[in-house]
């Protein structure tokens, strides 16, 4: 029985290291819940994030929270109309970069995606968890890491970039639909990092360098998907008029290493909390029998 004992308490101690650092710190996180979730599902979105509900200030986003931000550069069909996304959100230490884990039931967006928005509305040096309690595309956890930022920073981010961060998000995932996840934003992050060049550029020239960036990934894309990546390339250039476009090149270096990096966190997640389910179903079965 003492070995049991030992186990079990190793495994708690195990576990309790992959909770959010920081989340007893209220000034530096926050959590933001769809405002359409029943206490159950909240609870099961608690448990993704793995810290108790309390911990940290808990902000409540609203489909009209969420139109607000992404309407008009998220189809309406796509943010629908109820908020159920979730974001935990932790500032990191300076030079962190910006590390997103999405769950399972988010299924429009990967992690690089919000991770390659984020760096042009000009956030970084984050932890980021989304979930929700069922399958969404998760494009309200956009609205809920804005909401989530500004309310931790005590300000109001610019609405320009949130605009053009929303634009970029949707043109990336309409790419993905077709052409993969990795594909559409390795091109969007590819055209991001040659801003500098394109400013000077006719629309024809722009859609000759667009054609040359996705033949790298052996990918065609249709007339649409070609303009809807020109609007994109302008709008990024537009930030430089309110001197935020050079902000956006600087950080393009921190999403490289999102990718993997997320998916180890995700993939320990689950393995650890897959561990603790398992010992304390082997002691609900040796309770019960001598019960």
């Amino acid at each position: 029985m003492k070995r049991f004992i030992s186990v079990f308490l190793s495994a708690v101690l195990v576990f309790s290291t992959v909770l959010p650092a920081n989340a007893a710190n209220d000034s530096i996180a926050r959590t933001v819940i769809g405002g359409d979730l029943t206490e159950e599902q909240i609870n099961s979105v608690y448990q993704t994030f793995q810290i108790p509900r309390g911990a940290v200030s808990e902000l409540t986003m609203t489909n009209e929270l969420e139109r607000k931000y992404l309407e008009g550069f998220v189809d309406s069909s796509v943010i629908g109309t109820r908020s159920v996304s979730c974001v935990y959100m932790e500032l990191a230490p300076a030079g962190s970069g910006v590390h997103v884990t999405t769950s399972g039931n988010i299924s429009y967006f990967t992690p690089d995606m919000y991770a390659s928005a984020l760096t042009t509305a000009g956030i970084s040096d984050v932890n980021i968890i989304v979930d929700a309690p069922f399958e969404v595309s998760g494009t309200g956890a956009l609205a809920g890491i804005y909401y989530a930022y500004e309310d931790i920073r005590g300000m109001t981010m610019d609405e320009l970039v949130k605009n053009v961060s929303g634009q970029e998000l949707s043109v990336t995932g309409d790419l993905a639909d077709t052409i993969g996840s990795s594909d559409a934003t390795d091109i969007v992050s590819d055209i991001k990092d040659v801003l500098g060049v394109t400013e000077a550029m006719t629309d024809q020239q722009l859609r000759e360098l667009i054609n040359g960036t996705a033949a790298q990934y052996n990918v065609a894309l249709s007339n649409k998907q070609i303009d809807q990546l020109i609007s994109l390339c302008r709008s990024l250039l537009s930030l430089d008029e309110a001197g935020l476009l050079e902000k956006v090149q600087e950080m393009q270096g921190t999403i490289s290493k999102v990718s993997s990096i997320a998916s180890k966190i995700a993939a320990f997640f689950r393995a650890i909390k897959n561990g603790i389910i398992a010992v304390i179903n082997f002691f609900g079965k040796i309770k019960a029998l001598f019960s």
